[in-house]
C-alpha cells in the first residue's frame, strides 16, 4: 500500500554536505548559547526509565531493574508502588503514564516484563494493578517500552520486535508495532486496522512518542547497530523493518525523517517543547541518546520533516534514557548511567531540568 511522498531522510553526513554545497537548509541549528541551566530535580535513582506528571502536581519515575515506581520532589524520592516485574537484558519496568482521568480514577498505567511477556496494566497507588494489555514479545533485547496518552486520549504504546525481525511486518503479532488502545485496553473504532491495536508496524525497537503541536506523531526507534532513526507515524504506515532501514524509497515503505549512528545516538525517550518555559526552543523536538550521551535539538520544516539538529549536553551527563516537557514547560532529562551499561557519575542516577533563566 501507499501512503503518499516519502520524506527525505536527514543525516548529520547529509547536513555537511549540504553546507559545503553552497546549500540554506536543511542545515545545523543555531546554537543555543548560553545554554538553559541545568538543575538537580532529583539523583540517587537506579536506572530510571520514564517520568509522567500528574495534573495535581505529582511526579513518579520508573526505575527498570528495582520494579519500584518513586514520587518526586519534596525530598528524597519515595516508593509508592513496586511491580514484580524480570528484569533481565533490556526488560523490567519501563513506561509509566498518569490517566487523562486522573482527577477521577486516579489511575496510573505502566508498560512492564513479566517472565511470560510484556504487559500494559493500570491501577491506583497501593492496589494490585491490572493488566489490560498481555501478550506482547518480550525478550532480553528489543523490549520497546515507552508508553503515553495521545492528545486523542488514546493510550499509545511502543514494542520492539523482542530480537525476532520478522514480527515487525506480522500484523498479527503485538511485536515491532506502535499501538494505539483506547484507556481500557481496546482498539478504537478508528484504528487502521480493524479490531487491532496495531497503530504502524515495520519497527525495529521504538524508544520514544512524542506529539508536535499540530498533534503529529514522531517516535525514535533503533536500528540494527546502524541508522537510529525519527520517525514520522502515520496510521497503518510500513516503516520497513526487517527489509530496509534509514532511507530507501520503496514503494509502500515510509522512509525517516531524521537519522543517527549509534555513536551520536541509540535514541531514547522523546518529547516536543509545546508553550514551553525556553521560547528560543518552541516546538522543537528533543530526543534523548544513550550511546550518543546527547540531547538532540530537531527543528521541523513546513512539511513536517527535520530541517535543522543541534546536539546538547555532549558527554556532560553520560547515558540519557528520556526527555519530558513538564506541566511548567521546562525540559526534564534522565541520565541511564547505571543500567549496566554506563559508566556512573556521582549522584547518579539524576533528572535534570533544563528551562530559560
Amino acid at each position: 500500500m501507499g501512503f503518499g511522498r516519502r520524506p527525505r531522510v536527514v543525516t548529520p553526513a547529509l547536513l555537511l554536505a549540504a553546507l559545503l554545497a553552497g546549500c540554506s537548509p536543511p542545515s545545523p541549528a543555531s546554537p543555543s548559547v548560553p545554554q538553559p541551566p541545568l538543575t538537580v530535580v532529583a539523583s540517587g535513582l537506579e536506572a530510571p526509565w520514564a517520568v509522567a506528571f500528574a495534573p495535581d502536581g505529582r511526579v513518579f519515575v520508573t526505575e527498570r531493574d528495582t520494579g519500584r515506581v518513586l514520587e518526586i520532589g519534596g525530598g528524597a524520592p519515595r516508593e509508592v508502588q513496586r511491580l514484580d516485574v524480570d528484569a533481565s537484558g533490556e526488560g523490567g519496568l519501563l513506561g509509566l503514564a498518569v490517566s487523562p482521568s486522573w482527577a477521577t480514577d486516579g489511575l496510573l498505567y505502566a508498560y512492564y516484563t513479566s517472565t511470560s511477556d510484556n504487559r500494559i496494566v493500570r491501577f491506583r497507588l497501593g492496589e494490585r494493578p491490572q493488566p489490560i494489555v498481555t501478550g506482547i514479545p518480550s525478550a532480553s533485547i528489543h523490549d520497546g517500552g515507552r508508553i503515553a496518552f495521545g492528545p486523542d486520549g488514546m493510550l499509545y504504546a511502543a514494542t520492539g520486535d523482542a530480537a525476532r525481525p520478522g514480527r515487525a511486518q506480522d500484523l498479527r503479532s503485538l511485536g515491532g508495532k506502535i499501538l494505539r488502545m483506547t484507556p481500557d485496553g481496546q482498539p478504537p473504532a478508528d484504528n487502521p486496522f480493524p479490531g487491532s491495536l496495531v497503530y504502524s508496524y515495520g519497527h525495529r525497537n521504538v524508544q520514544g512518542l512524542a506529539w508536535a503541536g499540530d498533534g503529529t506523531l514522531y517516535a525514535t526507534e533503533f536500528g540494527p547497530g546502524r541508522d537510529d532513526e525519527v520517525n514520522r507515524i502515520q496510521p497503518g504506515g510500513n516503516y520497513g523493518w526487517p527489509m530496509v532501514t534509514a532511507e530507501a524509497g520503496r514503494e509502500g515503505l515510509i522512509d525517516p525523517v531524521f537519522v543517527v549512528q549509534p555513536g551520536e545516538g541509540s535514541w531514547s525517550g522523546a518529547t516536543f517543547l509545546v508553550n514551553g518555559a525556553i521560547p528560543r526552543w518552541e516546538g522543537n523536538l528533543f530526543a534523548a541518546g544513550l550511546r550518543g550521551q546527547r540531547l538532540w535539538r530537531l527543528v521541523l520544516g513546513a512539511d513536517g520533516s527535520v530541517a535543522q539538529a543541534e546536539p546538547l549536553l555532549t558527554g556532560q551527563l553520560g547515558r540519557l534514557r528520556a526527555a519530558a516537557q513538564a506541566p511548567d514547560g521546562s525540559l526534564w532529562v534522565l541520565t541511564s548511567n547505571r543500567d549496566g551499561r554506563g559508566s556512573p557519575h556521582p549522584g547518579d542516577d539524576k533528572i535534570i531540568r533544563l528551562s530559560s533563566p
